[in-house]
């Protein structure tokens, strides 16, 4: 892909950032993101609150807050429309939540039904959270279980039961929104969120365009109820193999049960962020999430780099 280059913009490419970010001003960036996938549920109108929460969590990864967003929408002429309204009016719902407005879109003709956003958001250009930026002594804080890649497989294959498919639709249409704005107040260094490249994925991307090491201590992940059964059954998604053999022999691991593999590397739909702060600032910002109701939890820290750019413990 052809690079570009521009004064003004603040965030590319280049880092495998969550979006773009490109400074208008003094006073404001501006954050350009897209994002859209295939149902993961069969409601439509839960899978439309889940594809518009997975678009708007992007700009809470950078710091900013969604103003404008414009449907983006595949969807077979011969299925009946009402099924597509249901699925905009879900997104429409997470996008008036998140506290913008949805201005437009384009649909095509498809044979398989896909949906999600394009969203802009807003930042100052001195407050812009990036992937990157991850520092030696950092803890790592995450703001949801993982597991949704496990708990969809298992609903494909009729096996996952009422409860576990609810606590899943709770995590993946529950907005970043809460936590982006108590972390505001907090000096954070860098910030992503987990979705489709699996917890250790986008850690990986961190620790190397932060030139550092990761250590993901395992035992403290928490997960969604039933995926960590499904993943010692070996029910795993395919994205987990993809996740895996794109980072080969990338990181080293120390745990001794590959299912806690296959749990860390699971394709997540609409994950929490993860933010990289001083060991200080984060204890109090973790304290402050659990009070507002986040199940928030430490899932790592951040050493100077040594051999590998991410470890398992």
């Amino acid at each position: 892909m052809p690079k570009f280059y521009d004064e003004n913009l603040i965030v590319g490419y280049d880092t495998s950032d969550d979006a773009a970010v490109y400074k208008i001003n003094d006073e404001i960036a501006i954050i350009q993101t897209l994002d859209f996938f295939t149902p993961v549920v069969d409601d439509p109108y839960t899978f439309g609150q889940i594809a518009a929460t997975n678009s708007l969590s992007d700009v809470y990864a950078m710091g900013g807050k969604p103003v404008l967003a414009l449907n983006i929408v595949t969807f077979p002429q011969c299925k009946d429309m009402e099924i597509l309204g249901e699925i905009l009016r879900g997104g429409a719902d997470k996008v008036k939540e998140a506290g913008a407005i949805i201005v437009g879109g384009h649909t095509v003709d498809d044979d398989e039904p896909k949906y999600g956003l394009s969203v802009m958001g807003i930042v100052h250009p001195k407050k812009v959270l990036s992937n990157s930026n991850a520092k030696e002594g950092d803890i790592l804080i995450l703001t949801k279980p993982i597991g949704t890649g496990l708990i969809n497989t298992a609903i494909k294959g009729e096996l996952a039961s009422e409860k576990e498919i609810n606590e899943a639709i709770k995590y993946m249409a529950m907005l970043n929104k809460g936590a982006s704005e108590i972390a505001e107040k907090y000096s954070i260094n860098s910030c992503t969120d987990i979705t489709g490249f699996g917890l250790i994925g986008h850690a990986f991307e961190m620790a190397k365009g932060s030139n550092v090491t990761i250590n993901i201590i395992s035992k403290n992940i928490r997960y969604i109820e039933g995926a960590v059964e499904y993943a010692k059954m070996g029910l795993i998604p395919a994205g987990t193999y993809r996740n895996k053999n794109y980072l080969n022999n990338q990181y080293k691991n120390n745990t001794t049960d590959d299912y806690v593999l296959d749990l860390l590397f699971d394709p997540q739909t609409s994950g929490g962020l993860m933010y990289s702060l001083p060991e200080k600032e984060g204890l109090k910002l973790l304290s402050e999430l659990n009070e507002n109701g986040i199940d928030a939890y430490i899932a790592g820290y951040v050493e100077k780099f040594k051999d590998y750019h991410i470890i398992i413990n």
